[in-house]
């Protein structure tokens, strides 16, 4: 599949094509490449390792199990504005927005070991010999030795030269990471493997434990080694237990032979899951591996080629590309067992399992995206949160490895597992598509039991007897993480979003009585809607209308305000715009909210200093916040309200918030969410319906756009875009074509997409009449869709 031909085995991606030319490294700015280097020399993993991006700059290929990355001091890993390295860690996730993983930071030293705690032992370091290209990364420490990464699916590759030394160390550190460690074993097991078990807990709040194992083994033996346990650290020691600081050291003899190498092996399985990872994956040089790495991104990114536009343009493009294919991750060992969220080991067959669910965030962009471009994986992506349910009795909101978090808020799975639905990636005849929908209808129903570590959708008693959940401010969590009655406002629209999802699955599978109830639920938004100021609004228990009535000061929204969450009704944007007054009173709306006239004579002005005030400033705003998830599909409103042209303006107008510069995400990446808008937006398609199979057009910032897809869900096989002479200028869509026939609606189904070879746009320097016609608009979902 693609323009260069893969095979995959067990979630490990094996390229056979010959490795184009060119450096396998990249500084953090770096001239443009040839149009005929690879790809991945326009990749620039230092986007968002600075300003809360939160991106990493390390080693993983696509939907790795191992993120080997150095990690700086900064609560999520690697902040580009620091500059001491404290260890090269295992496990990170893009750009998760508190601590969360780090496990065996490990980091090679000289002389006598004394310090153990990384914060004391960090290395100096300098960006100017820092480089760092999918799948590999090297840095010179100043303490003059160089250390380079590189990763497999289920591994972590190192490389160090050391300077002329009798006493050349690798420190790795068990009993330190980005969340709360709270026991951790270590064992030697001889002169050249150690073993660890680290058991940990935490993501923002408090969570249940988890627990990964390692196995680390060297390229030759040890000269010496120990562990240390607290502050002491004990030569020739071979086993450590404790609930703190607990690691192991070995040395070489680097006076002759200055390189050790080394592979460290994963698994959320057991010890034998690690040893089994290693002897599948590991045993090849660090170059060989560092060069399949690269093959592997290679073959993902040349599956969308796009030519024409600037050097920034074309940098912030594919970076984006690559971060969309980093998460979720392989959680299966090679030998497909798994830890469920029951605890308890399970072998997945047919499928490879993945976890790390950010669902709040990805079900609005990156799953749509993996879906398009990824679809085999995206499909088992979809059983694997099945799985979730299956194996623990509900399913996640926000999963990190084996636990449930319970982070953030609403009902995000319904939209993932109906958007795996609608894409085509739960149909046949194994059964998934009604294994979903029984998951959901329980999900979309009821509410866990205490003693279920989930909290589903808390607000749901309240939320069917009243249609709507209720605010209550400062209510005592029943369970570790957010909680919906803190956000009730948001939360009954996120609720009514998922009902219409699911009504939709529901109809489309012959379940008509639950396809009619959800459809009423859909409505749901309706009963928050405050005549009085013409916006949503919480509701407190007793049904009053709570906090500030002012939109831009209101309460009960997560991390957004009203104005922000005014747009979050994608299931039904017609009715919406009536409630609210009407096509004009909507684009009145609009247009304040996106500043528009300011924009229109300053786009990148306005998106940088009307819209943008930091990246964790959610409240308080009447303006689109570009950088957080409740409004991302709000500039694709325009499409609903018969001016399509905005949703360009505003759309390319947000495109230059992405830069090829460390500080070049806007907000959090939220493991490739913002990425995907990024991805999607460039090319001019976009879920404006997610959960649903409706893909919103916009301008493309490229003339042409080659998609290659694969033919078991799009028969052709590929997709091309165009647009000649697209530009800042010349940027409004005065016609489109499919397969060279003129197209007038400012949308396309999947089912669509799937028959087409062509979508080709002709631009202009003015707006058009396109798209503005009384059917031009994407549908409302409702019982006859």
């Amino acid at each position: 599949m693609g323009w260069t031909q893969r095979l995959r085995d067990a979630g490990m991606v094996v390229a056979t094509a010959v490795l184009l030319g060119g450096s396998l490294a990249v500084p953090a700015a770096r001239a443009d490449a040839p149009p005929s280097a690879p790809l991945t020399d326009l990749v620039n993993p230092f986007i968002g390792t600075e300003n809360e991006g939160n991106t990493y700059p390390g080693a993983a290929v696509p939907f790795g199990m191992v993120q080997f990355s150095p990690d700086t001091g900064h609560n999520t890993g690697y902040d580009y504005s620091q500059n001491h390295i404290r260890g090269f860690s295992l496990v990170h996730l893009s750009g998760v927005g508190c601590g969360l993983g780090g496990d065996l930071p490990v980091l090679p030293t000289t002389g006598d070991v004394t310090e153990t705690d990384y914060a004391k032992y960090e290395a100096e370091f300098s960006h100017d010999s820092e480089r760092a290209n999918p799948g590999s990364y090297r840095v010179d420490l100043k303490t003059g030795i160089e250390a380079e990464l590189t990763a497999t699916a289920r591994t972590g590759v190192q490389r160090y030269t050391f300077p002329a030394t009798d006493k050349a160390n690798v420190l790795l550190n068990a009993g330190q990471s980005l969340h709360r460690t709270i026991s951790t074993k270590v064992e030697i097991l001889d002169n050249r493997t150690v073993r660890t078990a680290i058991t940990g807990s935490g993501f923002c709040q408090d969570t249940k434990p988890y627990t990964v194992y390692t196995v680390t083994r060297f390229d030759r033996p040890f000269t010496t080694s120990g562990t240390w346990n607290g502050d002491t650290v004990t030569e020739g020691s071979r086993e450590s237990v404790s609930a703190g600081r607990n690691g192991a050291f070995v040395r070489f003899d680097t006076t002759k032979d200055r390189t050790v190498e080394a592979t460290t092996a994963l698994s959320y399985v057991d010890a034998r899951g690690a040893a089994l990872n290693l002897r599948s994956e590991g045993g090849r040089s660090f170059d060989a591996v560092r060069s399949q790495a690269h093959r592997a991104w290679e073959d993902r990114l040349d599956d969308v080629r796009a030519q024409g536009g600037g050097d920034t343009l074309r940098r912030t493009f594919y970076s984006s590309l690559y971060r969309s294919f980093l998460a979720p991750n392989i959680g299966s060992d090679a030998d497909g067992r798994y830890t469920g969220w029951d605890q308890r080991v399970h072998r997945a067959q047919g499928f490879t399992y993945y976890q790390n669910w950010s669902l709040w965030d990805t079900y609005r962009t990156q799953s749509q995206l993996l879906s398009l471009l990824a679809p085999r994986e995206a499909r088992d992506m979809a059983i694997s949160v099945i799985k979730i349910d299956e194996d623990s009795g509900w399913l996640p909101k926000w999963g990190y490895g084996t636990v449930e978090t319970n982070i953030m808020t609403g009902d995000p799975v319904t939209p993932f597992l109906t958007n795996a639905y609608q894409q085509g990636l739960l149909k046949g005849a194994d059964g998934y598509a009604e294994r979903a929908y029984r998951a959901l209808k329980k999900n979309a129903d009821g509410v866990p039991p205490a003693d279920s570590p989930a909290v589903g959708r808390e607000a749901n008693k309240e939320y069917i007897a009243n249609g709507f959940a209720p605010y209550v401010k400062d209510r005592p969590h029943a369970k570790p993480g957010d909680s919906d009655y803190d956000h009730g406002a948001s939360a009954t629209l996120e609720y009514a979003l998922s009902d219409a999802m699911l009504g939709a699955m529901a109809r489309d599978l012959g379940h008509d009585a639950d396809a009619a109830r959800y459809a009423a639920r859909a409505q749901n938004y309706r009963k928050i809607y405050d005549g009085s100021t013409g916006f949503f609004r919480a509701r407190d228990a007793s049904g009053s209308f709570t906090g500030p009535a002012d939109p831009a000061l209101s309460e009960g929204f997560h991390e957004g305000t009203s104005w922000q969450y005014q747009w979050l009704v994608p299931q039904d944007l017609p009715g919406m715009v009536d409630l609210i007054g009407g096509k004009q009173t909507a684009n009145d709306r609009l247009d304040s909210f996106f500043a528009y006239e300011q924009l229109l004579k300053d786009p990148a002005k306005t998106a940088r200093e009307v819209w943008v005030n930091g990246p964790y400033d959610y409240y308080n705003a009447d303006k689109y916040n570009p950088q957080n998830e409740p409004d991302l599909i709000a500039p694709y409103t325009y499409l609903s309200t018969g001016q399509p042209w905005k949703t360009t303006d505003v759309v390319h107008a947000a495109l230059t918030l992405f830069t090829d510069a460390p500080t070049g995400m806007t907000g959090n990446d939220d493991l490739g969410t913002m990425s995907a808008w990024n991805v999607l937006s460039s090319i001019g398609i976009f879920p404006v319906q997610p959960g649903y199979d409706t893909w919103g057009l916009s301008t493309p910032v490229f003339p042409r756009v080659d998609l290659t897809l694969d033919r078991r869900y799009y028969p052709h096989g590929a997709l091309t875009v165009t647009a000649p002479g697209t530009s800042d200028r010349d940027r409004y869509i005065q016609s489109a074509r499919v397969d060279g026939s003129s197209y007038g609606r400012t949308y396309l189904t999947t089912e669509s997409l799937r028959g087409l070879r062509s979508l080709s746009f002709t631009v202009g320097a003015e707006p058009s009449g396109w798209g503005t016609s009384a059917d031009a608009a994407p549908p409302a979902l409702g019982p006859t869709r």
